[in-house]
């Protein structure tokens, strides 16, 4: 297990009986690039449908925090996101959207999504 996964936190899901949907928002995401070293902006924006466990907010912050000083792509880090969340929560549906600022003239915006096998989304 990775360090930045051991900082997510979960807690009992009180309605685990009924799909909603929690959306968090983090607007100041910031990671490294690679080839650069300059600093990337996103607004990550993490929904998902819980099971059994639910993400507290104060690790999600936090975990999203251990990113600012790595040097990753945005289809790295997004995709890694949901992979880490997925394994600490294992929620029904998750789908994790960084919005990234614009660089170079362009905008980027990558989502990546998971659904259990067991559930089957409307």
């Amino acid at each position: 297990m990775s360090d930045k996964i051991k900082i997510l936190e979960t807690f009992e899901n009180a309605y685990p009986g009924r799909d909603y949907v929690v959306t968090h928002i983090a607007p100041e995401f910031t990671s490294l690039c690679p080839k650069t070293g300059q600093p990337d902006f996103a607004k990550m924006t993490v929904e998902y449908i819980p099971d059994k466990l639910c993400v507290e907010l104060k690790s999600l912050k936090l975990y999203f925090h251990s990113y600012r000083n790595d040097g990753i792509f945005f289809e790295s880090v997004t995709n890694k996101i949901l992979d880490d969340l997925v394994k600490a929560c294992n929620p029904r549906y998750m789908k994790v959207t960084a919005d990234f600022n614009t660089r170079g003239g362009i905008s980027s915006v990558i989502q990546a999504e998971h659904c259990s096998p067991h559930y089957k989304k409307n």
